[in-house]
């Protein structure tokens, strides 16, 4: 019985591990599609802020 209920208890640690392990996965995922969200509201800003010319020409300053 001890036996039995110790085998369950591993086996689901061991599920839960794996979910946990997804979780982290999909919060990295999640975290690179925010910071390029985030650039593109960024670009966009300048945009409304000094035209797209403007922009395009803080963009280039900003890259070198």
């Amino acid at each position: 019985m001890i036996a039995e209920n110790e085998q369950r208890i591993a086996v689901h640690e061991a599920v839960c591990a794996e979910r946990y392990q997804g979780i982290i996965d999909k919060f990295t995922r999640g975290e690179k599609r925010m910071q390029r969200i985030e650039y593109i509201i960024y670009f966009l800003l300048l945009v409304l802020l000094f035209g797209p010319a403007g922009a395009f020409k803080a963009f280039e300053a900003l890259l070198k």
